[in-house]
């Protein structure tokens, strides 16, 4: 069975599909007809049109209008809807005005402009003071994937000619077809004259606030780096001219035009209902209206009539007019996952099946820490196989929470946002399953005496197999967060969590067959076993061996070849941040250093103050910045690892708890905490003395936490900011300590280690246990509209 997958897969990985249709860039799969529907739902021909069924999965959605003021120039906003394919080339927005007078067009343009910056609940920013690094925006800009959507803003040098390319002339049909197709290069023209440096820069730390389909995805980006790639695109500008003031005679003409174009079709505003829609597309004469100005700009008005002008080239005017007259069928799971990634250009990346891929013309912008690792190290991984490789819950945090263990891979993994992309995890594991020998894997706490020596044997050959004595996995693969010898992939501890079973055992027999080009070698080649003195040479038990022992987790002892270099990080006159795992902040510690020698660990994982320690910082088990587990110097004050921040049903409702793993249920019990209670990390930004604030969701609401040191020699403590920002007024509650709690005043409580003062609140204190004596205490937070903020102080106390 083994065989013949690989075999399949090694068809698959290696072959080349022709071009799908040249309605849709990019190296797609699509047929003219479904490259039409796409259109159809890019262009948002339902919100006008009947006869046009709506595509819920893939339904482009408009910009959202409401504070449209704070992020466009007026005089863009003025100028685009006068003419949308002239300010911005390339947009899908209609021009709505094409069949207006010239000083028409000029005056709709300007009452909708006051009409639109009058919703708006404050003003464009304009200029901002802060000194911006726009070579660093350069360098992000054509590092982190922004090449592929909307290719180099600077030509790059020639690339080497690779020994394994093959000539011109010696290219099949499909192959070269693939090399004539251009790449992605949605134009960013426009952008400095739509927006000032500030403006971009929040655009792009958030996208999906304004454009909730996401053809923008969200990047991951910080507000440092954020304003460094607005800084790059816009450039220098000049000071902003006097900020728009609106008129209410002009405002409420604009409002009038707004309602008559039917601009709510696509911009829902409040107080709009969309119009009803027009004729259906089904018996519409497509020669004329929309089809007809599509092909022909300068088509005469009686065929143009009042309909609004798209900028589509003969292709998609072709495929549009295919999709509309063809018969209307329900989609298999394969054209719908094609369809999706062609939507949202994952194809510009990722390789699925006989599609999809990085443009030759953009290749050299991918880049990685680790050059020995080849393409592996800078290309993201295929797609193909992607349902049977990945663990449904791994997906999902991959989707969903932005989860990368690539740290060597400067390409980040774009977030769409979970409502684009809420169906891919079912439609891959719909599409992809593989099989393969079942992984009996011991139980060490059986009563059997055989079964606890079989573990003991498996649990040996699996440290075995992967140390420098056997197939040597730890010179290319950091374990348990140490470092490798030769390369720096993976973490092999993170296998088990991450993929599934008949595929790890599939990828071990033949790496080749799932990534052609990979460096990562095979100890069993052609499924013989290379190391015969292991279990006998049986290469299924030996592939069971190692998978027994990685899901032992971070209590699997280390596999020989494992060198642990111990370093001590020292702080200086600012702040000092250590990523990594550790025993008082889980999977994704932070800890920072303060210069004030108090020092506190961050738990990405949930979002929470998890220890704090005077002294000296941290202990690191290798050196370097962002990667290694970390301990405490000195005595930590342990604080929960728990979520800080639920929303409960009611005053009793238990506090939702970090799964608990042992080595004798490795398995994780709630694989989606804490997203599944609303949490998400969205990363941290660092001021001038490199005190970081981290940024987090819980729910809708989203928190930026800052913690600082205050106080003199002999009273120092911790000052934690905790800011809101919150669409709507909302109940949440605050899980601010965990221990054997006493109350010295209604905003002062102890435990033997550490004294915490809260402000005025409403609190309860609940007992968890009486032996030993565990209680928590719960803030009722009453978070209101717009901004607000919390303050807390923790001080350590002496023993």
């Amino acid at each position: 069975m083994i065989k013949n997958v690989v075999w399949i897969l090694t068809v698959i990985a290696s072959s080349v599909a022709m071009a799908g249709d040249p309605a849709l860039p990019g190296h797609h799969p699509l047929s003219q007809i479904q490259a039409g529907s796409l259109l159809l739902a890019e262009l948002r021909c339902a919100a006008c049109h009947s006869g046009v069924p709506r595509d819920s999965l893939i339904e482009k959605i408009a910009p959202d209008l409401t504070d449209v003021g704070a992020r466009v120039t007026p005089e863009f906003l003025r100028n685009y809807i006068a003419s949308p394919a002239t300010a911005h080339p390339g947009t899908t927005m209609p021009d709505m005005l094409a069949s207006k007078s010239e000083s028409e067009k000029q005056d709709i343009a300007e009452s909708l402009t006051h009409f639109l910056i009058s919703q708006s609940r404050s003003a464009n920013p304009g200029a901002i003071a802060e000194p911006i690094d726009r070579q660093q925006g350069y360098e992000l800009f054509h590092s982190i994937g922004c090449v592929a959507c909307h290719g180099p803003q600077e030509t790059p040098k020639a690339p080497e000619p690779s020994v394994d390319e093959e000539p011109e002339e010696d290219l099949d049909p499909a192959k070269a077809a693939r090399k004539a197709i251009k790449p992605s290069a949605i134009a960013l023209s426009h952008v400095s004259a739509k927006y000032t440096v500030h403006s971009l820069s929040e655009f792009l730390f958030q996208p999906l606030k304004v454009r909730s389909s996401g053809r923008m995805p969200d990047m991951k980006l910080t507000p440092t780096e954020a304003l460094a790639i607005a800084g790059y695109l816009v450039g220098e500008q000049k000071p902003a001219s006097k900020s728009l003031v609106p008129k209410a005679e002009l405002v409420q003409a604009g409002k009038e035009h707004f309602r008559a174009l039917n601009c709510n079709a696509c911009h829902s505003l409040p107080g709009f209902e969309a119009a009803t829609a027009v004729s259906s597309l089904k018996s519409a004469n497509l020669n004329a209206g929309c089809l007809a100005t599509l092909s022909e700009g300068t088509a005469d008005s009686k065929v143009r009539g009042r309909s609004p002008r798209f900028v589509l080239d003969a292709n998609q005017v072709s495929a549009v007019a295919a999709a509309v007259r063809a018969d209307q069928v329900v989609e298999s799971d394969k054209e719908v996952l094609a369809k999706t990634l062609t939507a949202l250009r994952c194809i510009n990346c990722h390789v699925r099946d006989d599609y999809g891929g990085v443009h030759d013309a953009h290749n050299a912008f991918f880049k990685g820490s680790q050059l020995i690792l080849g393409d592996d190290g800078r290309i993201p991984p295929p797609l193909t196989w992607m349902g049977a490789k990945l663990q449904s819950a791994w997906m999902k945090k991959v989707l969903f929470d932005g989860e990368s263990v690539r740290h060597y891979m400067a390409t980040r993994m774009p977030q769409y946002g979970e409502n684009n992309l809420s169906h891919l995890p079912e439609l891959f594991s719909r599409l992809d399953t593989l099989t393969g020998p079942e992984m009996k894997l011991p139980k060490p706490e059986s009563r059997s005496e055989e079964e606890r020596q079989r573990e003991k044997l498996i649990r040996a050959a699996g440290r075995e197999l992967l140390g420098d004595k056997g197939a040597n996995c730890v010179a290319c693969h950091k374990f348990n967060g140490k470092a490798a010898i030769t390369n720096q992939g993976i973490d092999l501890l993170t296998s088990t969590e991450r993929l599934q079973p008949a595929w790890f055992h599939s990828y071990l027999r033949n790496p080749g067959a799932f990534r052609p080009r990979t460096v990562m070698p095979t100890a069993w080649p052609g499924g013989v076993a290379a190391f015969t003195n292991i279990l006998d040479g049986d290469t299924n038990r030996q592939i069971e061996a190692i998978w027994y022992y990685l899901s032992l987790g971070t209590s699997a002892a280390d596999p020989s070849g494992v060198r642990a270099v111990g370093t001590k990080l020292v702080v200086g006159d600012t702040a000092v941040i250590h990523r990594g795992r550790s025993r008082v902040a889980g999977f994704r510690g932070i800890a920072v250093g303060l210069p004030e020698k108090l020092s506190y660990a961050f738990n990405a994982e949930t979002g929470t103050l998890s220890a704090i320690w005077e002294g000296e910082f941290v202990s690191v088990n290798w050196s370097g910045q962002g990667s290694g587990d970390f301990n405490p110097a000195n005595q930590s004050i342990q604080l929960a690892q728990d979520v800080s921040f639920a929303a409960l049903e009611d005053d009793n409702a238990p506090w939702p708890l970090l799964p608990v793993m042992t080595k004798e249920a490795p398995a994780n019990p709630n694989p989606l905490y804490p997203k599944n209670v609303g949490y998400q990390f969205r990363g941290y930004f660092l001021d001038k003395l490199f005190i970081p604030t981290f940024q987090y969701r819980s729910g809708n609401l989203e928190i930026e936490d800052r913690t600082v040191a205050i106080g003199g020699d002999g009273n120092r403590m911790l000052q934690r900011v905790l800011k809101f920002d919150s669409p709507l007024p909302q109940t949440i509650w605050f899980r601010a300590f965990v221990g054997d709690i006493r109350q010295e005043s209604d905003q002062v409580f102890r435990d033997d280690r550490m004294r915490l003062s809260i402000p005025p609140s409403e609190t309860r204190l609940r007992l968890l246990s009486d032996e030993p004596k565990r209680l928590e205490l719960l803030l009722r937070l009453q978070i209101p509209q717009g901004i607000s903020s919390l303050e807390v102080q923790y001080e350590p106390l002496k023993k």
